[in-house]
């Protein structure tokens, strides 16, 4: 045994098979939807079998089927993490979305990766599954700085991911190709790396590896109001708390503080929202740095009577920050806002310039610009619109950037007619040829002989 636990002289399992468990289906008498993942593994032994030497009895992988609980599950899968020879995520929306996943990703990613020979140019030992297919998702940084061309598994499984290709059998020879292709490409990382045995970690204690919810998926709610004891004396400090984000403008029509309604609403949207006291993270919003997810500002127009909050909601709406809508409720049914409606709305108005401007009709109050949110339910009609338009610009900012076109290829009728040709200025032998575009194109003449230097 060495230092490790790990008797040197074991048979290490080929690979680890790092999947997001699905629930099943409410319906009475659903089927276990893990199945499929059952047997994929199943059919992964046995190829990488037929490719290895893995002798009788030896287990060729690992697939963690505990359903994360058991008082011996953690030490079991660090033990397996810590020995497996390759790592297999299967690629998913909920894969991505699971802690424990991220935990897995980040326990094995703590070991070295040597490549096994001079001139390999292998250097991790994770093969990826596109299980479902991913294009409509942004990976984690971690799953997208991979190199792996998943279209060599076949063009059906780069299209419809490896679940498909097992539930249909018009798949079926696709499935077995990319299972056998699989389990190649897992027994060539395996043997083109040098992975020691690592350290058992405490798997619980460990982070993920990526985000638990994707950004685009995140909402963040930020609060700019009074604290209680900032409270002006010309203002009921009923409405607020020990936090800004105890801010309560429209009691008693809400039984919650106003951030706690917004993350219900949000997560009837699909988001993950938390919240947040807006001058903890302004500064960062402000300086333009890379936004970690959509965004809305709830803000309290009495705050725009103090000089210092006043400025600070002005410099952010002149840094442009269209991934954070905001949201201005302003309940009339509270008498001290009913008073001060039209003076506050001018304020609102001349600090938040650029935000009331910029809201277009599809998304109109969306900013809480005159009349302002009023009331409980126009906030509510207000919160959706807001938080896709907040969503949206995050997209457009946050979107993978097309690749540079190559450099266009030299064109030798431009040569020739610059006056570079063998015959002297002004001279072009392709002159005769203008009749056939096809050349130009890089299309076969009739002797079969491809032009235009294309490549395969």
């Amino acid at each position: 045994m060495n230092d490790h636990g790990w008797d040197e002289d074991a048979s290490r399992p080929y690979f680890f098979l790092s999947y997001a468990h699905t629930p099943k289906a409410g319906a009475r008498g659903a089927g276990d939807p893990n199945h499929w993942v059952r047997q994929l593994y199943r059919d992964l032994c046995e190829a990488v079998l037929q490719l290895t030497t893995v002798p009788a009895g030896v287990p060729v992988g690992f697939m963690d089927e505990s359903m994360h609980q058991g008082e011996l599950w953690a030490e079991r899968l660090s033990e397996e993490l810590a020995t497996c020879r390759v790592f297999v995520p299967l690629y998913s929306p909920r894969y991505f979305n699971s802690l424990p996943c991220g935990q897995e990703w980040h326990s094995f990613t703590r070991r070295p990766v040597y490549p096994a020979n001079l001139d390999s140019v292998q250097t991790s030992g994770i093969v990826p599954v596109l299980w479902a297919p991913m294009s409509r998702y942004r990976l984690p940084r971690v799953a997208s700085e991979l190199q792996f061309n998943h279209a060599s598994f076949g063009p059906e499984y780069a299209t419809e991911g490896l679940y498909a290709l097992m539930k249909l059998s018009y798949f079926r020879a696709a499935y077995e190709l990319a299972v056998y292709r699989l389990a190649r490409r897992i027994v060539e990382v395996a043997e083109e790396t040098v992975i020691p045995v690592g350290r058992r970690l405490d798997f619980n204690a460990q982070p993920s590896a990526f985000n638990v919810a994707a950004p685009t998926r995140q909402l963040r709610i930020s609060v700019l109001a009074h604290r209680r004891d900032e409270v002006p004396p010309e203002r009921n400090p009923d409405y607020y708390g020990v936090k800004r984000t105890d801010w309560h403008p429209y009691r008693p029509a809400a039984a919650r503080p106003l951030a706690e309604h917004a993350v219900r609403i949000a997560r009837q949207l699909g988001f993950q929202a938390t919240v947040h006291e807006f001058d903890g993270e302004a500064e960062a919003i402000i300086a333009g740095g890379e936004p970690t997810a959509p965004g809305l500002l709830l803000l309290d127009r009495w705050v725009l009577k103090d000089e210092r909050w006043r400025e600070l909601v002005r410099r952010f709406d002149a840094s442009d920050c269209t991934w954070v809508s905001v949201l201005e409720p302003w309940s009339l049914d509270d008498p001290e806002c009913a008073d001060q409606h039209r003076e506050m709305s001018d304020l609102s108005d001349r600090t938040l310039r650029f935000t009331h401007r910029a809201v277009r009709p599809s998304f109109l109050g969306a900013t809480g610009g005159r009349p302002g949110l009023g009331t409980l339910d126009e906030f509510d009609d207000a919160l959706p619109r807001a938080a896709m338009k907040a969503k949206y610009a995050f997209e457009g900012r946050t979107r993978t950037e097309p690749e540079e076109p190559p450099p266009p290829r030299p064109n030798l009728r431009d040569a020739f007619r610059h006056g570079l040709g063998r015959d002297g200025p002004g001279s072009d032998p392709f002159a005769a040829e203008d009749d056939h575009p096809a050349r130009d194109s890089g299309a076969r003449p009739d002797d079969g002989t491809p032009t235009g230097g294309g490549t395969t």
